[in-house]
């Protein structure tokens, strides 16, 4: 086995898995693009188990760390640790997992010595060198990670006559184009907007909230159809549209709000036929876009309308967790599950609040990714979209000075990237759970440990596990009455491949 610089297995990854997604009704999931994974032959006993390890105060990271061996156990006792498997009990099925490109990243991106552009684009989008990101987002003209506020029109221009993503063939179009290239084309990547040009809103003002003009609500959808035609011009596919990043805050930032019902109409009066009506009627639109608070609110009233409903592919949530902890709500995330299960759920954006340099090496922000990764997709999620891939030493560039962490970061003075360890963590779950993955039944049997498990197309099972406390865990991966012995150390996460 190759181990690189980073403490990471780069040579004999394509020996492990690769993925597809059932314990909710048939009709809740979309049509698979890949063959369904197939069941287990039955026999459990003696097969081996590869695990792989990152932990706190060692030099693992997602490092092979022992191979095991399934022995029969039957009956475990109430005092043996397990966590159960079930691969005949299958939920969603996977889109994928990755990061948003946004301007920001780009932008640092080009500042970088052409070995570690190459380096980069290798740890996050080469399935057997990096973590296999599959899955990612970007911004329709500026947010509030890009440099400066700009639109893809001139100011005033209703018709949309002066469109042009010019402004982004500097940066980002090169920027999605190698990362495409280096996910070999299997790379899904939807667009949303942070808010319309100022003179589209009530406010004249692309940032501090506002609202869409009524007058100007065609015109506005419009902008997202040239907006996909003119990326697909330049080699780039859209998968898909959200209505509306963060669409209740009102930001010093690029922003524009939009109360339930005026989602609802804006989507099944102008966006959604728009769409059709431009050929563009095979592309997703996710609504909502925002945390997970207001999440049931929000998609009750927008499908409470069959008119709307029918332009709606799934629903976006976010997620920013504060330095001091707090309640993430996943019981909002599957609620809506099992009320909505034809929609599927997406996460679209989220990362840990309150940049400061000094903690760029603090392990919760693993941890925090570890946490909200496996709720969310025990919760129902279809795919997992990180926010920034890359931002400098700095947590930016960010127009007014919303600095934020990434998963890599780089030090433009010397040029050397950083690898915090939410990188890690995300890829126990992206190198691993590939797009078409189904989950499966996963059930830890003491809340010391958080689980959550997928079947993938080629038929391996990978089960991820986090150990978030102090004391190292002695504990038994339990499938169908054979287990293997698993110990897991202090603030570790695990993934186990059979």
């Amino acid at each position: 086995m190759k181990i690189d610089r980073r403490g990471f297995l780069v040579a004999s990854s394509s020996a492990l898995v690769l993925g597809k997604s059932k314990l909710v009704p048939a009709a809740s999931e979309q049509p698979p693009e890949n063959p369904e994974p197939p069941q287990l032959d039955g026999k459990i006993q003696g097969r081996t188990v590869a695990v792989y390890t990152t932990a706190d105060k060692t030099n693992h990271r997602l490092s092979p760390t022992e191979t095991l061996t399934f022995k029969r156990m039957g009956q475990p006792l109430e005092t043996q640790i397990c966590v159960f498997v079930d691969p005949s009990k299958r939920a969603q099925t996977m889109l994928g997992i990755g990061g948003a490109l946004t301007d920001s990243s780009a932008e640092v991106y080009a500042k970088l010595p052409a070995a570690k552009q190459r380096e980069f684009m290798d740890a996050y989008f080469d399935a057997d060198k990096g973590i296999g990101y599959n899955l990612g987002r970007t911004n329709i003209h500026s947010c509030d990670f890009s440099s400066a506020s700009y639109t893809y029109v001139t100011e005033g221009d209703k018709e949309l006559k002066s469109f042009s993503v010019s402004h982004d063939k500097q940066f980002r179009i090169p920027f999605i184009k190698q990362a495409l290239a280096t996910a070999k084309g299997k790379f899904t990547l939807f667009g949303s907007p942070w808010s319309p040009p100022a003179f589209m809103k009530t406010n004249n003002d692309m940032l501090h909230g506002g609202k869409l003009r009524p007058e100007l609500a065609q015109s506005w959808a419009n902008y997202y159809t040239k907006f996909i035609k003119a990326y697909e011009r330049e080699g780039i596919p859209i998968w898909g549209i959200s209505v509306q990043n963060e669409p209740m805050a009102t930001q010093r930032w690029e922003s524009c709000i939009y109360s339930a019902e005026d989602e609802r109409d804006f989507l099944k009066n102008y966006l959604g036929p728009t769409m059709k009506r431009e050929g563009l009627g095979d592309k997703k639109i996710i609504a909502w876009d925002h945390n997970r608070d207001l999440i049931y609110q929000r998609v009750s009233t927008i499908l409470a309308d069959p008119k709307a409903a029918q332009y709606v592919w799934g629903i976006g949530f976010h997620w920013y967790e504060p330095w001091s902890g707090g309640e993430m709500m996943f019981d909002n995330v599957r609620l809506v599950r099992e009320t909505y299960p034809n929609k599927p759920l997406i996460f679209t954006e989220g990362t840990v609040d309150s940049f400061k340099a000094e903690d760029i090496r603090n392990w919760r922000l693993g941890e925090y990714y570890g946490r909200s990764m496996i709720n969310d997709f025990n919760d129902g999620a279809v795919g997992w979209t990180d926010w920034n891939v890359l931002l400098d030493e700095q947590g930016g560039p960010n127009h007014v000075g919303n600095f934020c962490f990434a998963p890599i970061h780089a030090d433009t003075k010397t040029g050397e990237l950083i690898y915090t360890n939410s990188y890690y963590y995300i890829g126990h779950f992206s190198k691993f759970v590939r797009p078409g993955a189904r989950r499966i039944a996963s059930s830890p049997s003491r809340s010391a440990l958080l689980s959550t498990a997928f079947v993938n197309p080629d038929g391996k099972v990978s089960v991820v596990v986090m150990n978030k406390g102090d004391a190292k865990i002695s504990w038994f991966l339990w499938v169908d009455g054979n287990a293997a012995e698993v110990t897991s150390l202090p603030h570790s996460i695990q993934t186990l491949v059979f």
